[in-house]
């Protein structure tokens, strides 16, 4: 039969039958198709194509709901029960549960979790994903609540893991709460606060800490009222591995104000208080960043804990790399080293990026997550943190998605050049002569920047001194945006002559 033909057969046997009765039919076909084994790559294409049907479908009814949580919760590896009445699905694991309460029409009324051995808690977080229909959202929390017990042993041995967790948040929390004030806000807390600005864990969110914002991303936020740029951020959490590590099992912290200096001061780690587990906690990342060589072994001395999984690389190249996956929406090549910034008032720059190379000592590796064992570890970890971020703002600010030069425009020319540990050289002509001129710009943390100005002792000065510039760079962290300021000083020196 032709396809056409086909087709015709088919609407004619289902033409008197009502639509629900066809909807349920093709659920129960779809259903029967992703139990089943993938044998071979036809079946694997045709149960993708399945399931991107399910998450596309709009879910409008109780029925389609519950099958769209139920192939869900399958593909996370979790068991899924429904009550009864059909009106309560129940996701559960060996360790927790998630209880989902729809009425008649699918829409959402309730969602609680409850951990092992734990009272159910309400997750507002779970109710507004579902009720938005981000299904793709909840799928990941369940995901992250899976991980979180994939600790080798038993469920004793996974709950024990738990209570580590809960220690440390604990420990983390009276940490943030240590110099923070009435009047202390985000942005402050951000980039001062010993542990960044700190949310608890809520439901299925884990902890997240918030550590460093960039002046632009306060400009922007600052301008649309209301709205709240978020910063670089880290999220705490729990995994497992083959050695043994001593965790702590309950808070450590004696009192915030007994420590030395605003340090909090802990107990020891007894028996009592502590127990080696199959375990770690991490400091993971959204997106991988990237941190020199200096700044990991920095870390890893720190907490002893070795960071695997890393591939050194020019840590130029993993910047430049960085910046334009989340720049541009395309996939431009990261071989590209030179690049066009437009600014108002003033002839577009090129900036060439000299990314060293492999055997050069400025060498680094995209981290995705930061092992630890103490609490006393995150304030010293975020501090190498944010001055890694600052490092990587400033020569970040340099690329763009222009690496073509789409006009015959006036042009000024920039290379930007490796120095030592967090430090770095703008070069460029002089803007009166025809020498070479040269800004050093070091960062010695992410809150102090120290610059000196190069040039040859016959040239002219560029009115701008190394006070002026350092204090540019800590306003914007922009290097086009600081050199542009450079120009302006030499132009106003040439009028003035």
């Amino acid at each position: 039969l032709s396809t056409n033909a086909l087709m015709e057969q088919l609407r004619l046997k289902y033409q008197q039958r009502p639509w629900t009765e066809t909807l349920k039919l093709v659920y129960f076909c779809m259903d029967n198709l992703l139990r089943k084994p993938v044998r071979n790559a036809p079946d694997g294409l045709l149960l993708s194509f399945m399931e991107k049907i399910e998450r596309t479908l709009n879910a409008k009814s109780m029925f389609s709901v519950m099958n769209t949580l139920e192939l869900l919760s399958r593909q996370k590896g979790l068991t899924v029960h429904v009550s009864p009445s059909g009106t309560a699905c129940y996701i559960t694991s060996m360790m927790f549960y998630v209880e989902i309460q729809l009425e008649k029409d699918g829409d959402v009324m309730d969602v609680k979790l409850a951990h092992f051995e734990e009272a159910p808690v309400v997750c507002d977080d779970l109710v507004q994903l579902l009720r938005m229909k981000n299904y793709d959202a909840f799928g990941k929390i369940l995901e992250d609540l899976s991980n979180m017990y994939q600790i080798p042993g038993n469920s004793k041995m996974k709950a024990k893991a738990y209570l580590a967790l809960q220690a440390l948040e604990k420990d983390l929390y009276s940490m943030s709460l240590q110099d923070r004030t009435q009047d202390l806000n985000r942005v402050t807390e951000v980039l001062n606060g010993k542990v960044g600005h700190l949310v608890p864990r809520t439901g299925g969110t884990p902890m997240s800490i918030e550590f460093y914002i960039s002046p632009y991303q306060i400009l922007e936020a600052e301008l649309k009222h209301g709205s709240q740029v978020c910063g670089t951020k880290t999220v705490v959490t729990l995994e497992g591995t083959d050695t043994l590590h001593k965790l702590p099992l309950s808070p450590l912290i004696i009192d915030p104000q007994d420590g030395e200096n605003s340090n909090p001061a802990f107990l020891q780690l007894t028996s009592e208080l502590s127990m080696d587990l199959p375990a770690f906690f991490v400091l993971k990342f959204h997106q991988p960043v990237p941190v020199s060589s200096s700044s990991i072994e920095e870390i890893q001395r720190l907490t002893g804990m070795f960071i695997s999984g890393l591939k050194l690389a020019p840590l130029y190249e993993l910047i430049v790399q960085s910046t334009l996956k989340e720049k541009c929406s395309e996939d431009l090549s990261t071989n590209k080293s030179c690049f066009f910034v437009s600014l108002p008032d003033c002839p577009k720059h090129c900036y060439f990026i000299n990314k060293g190379s492999e055997k050069s000592d400025l060498t680094g590796a995209l981290v995705s997550k930061i092992p630890f064992s103490h609490p006393k570890c995150v304030p010293g970890i975020i501090e190498i943190l944010r001055h890694q971020v600052a490092y990587n703002t400033l020569i970040s600010s340099c690329v763009s998605e222009k690496h073509i030069n789409e006009d015959d425009s006036e042009l000024l020319y920039f290379e930007v050049v490796p120095h030592k540990n967090t430090s770095f050289c703008v070069f460029f002509l002089h803007p009166l002569k025809e020498n070479l001129a040269c800004v050093v710009i070091d960062i010695i943390t992410s809150r102090e920047v120290q610059c000196r100005l190069h040039l040859n002792p016959q040239d002219p000065t560029l009115n701008s001194s190394d006070d002026f510039i350092a204090r540019a760079v800590k306003c914007c962290m922009s290097v086009p945006i600081v050199m542009r300021a450079v120009f302006r000083n030499a132009a106003k020196v040439k009028a003035d002559s």
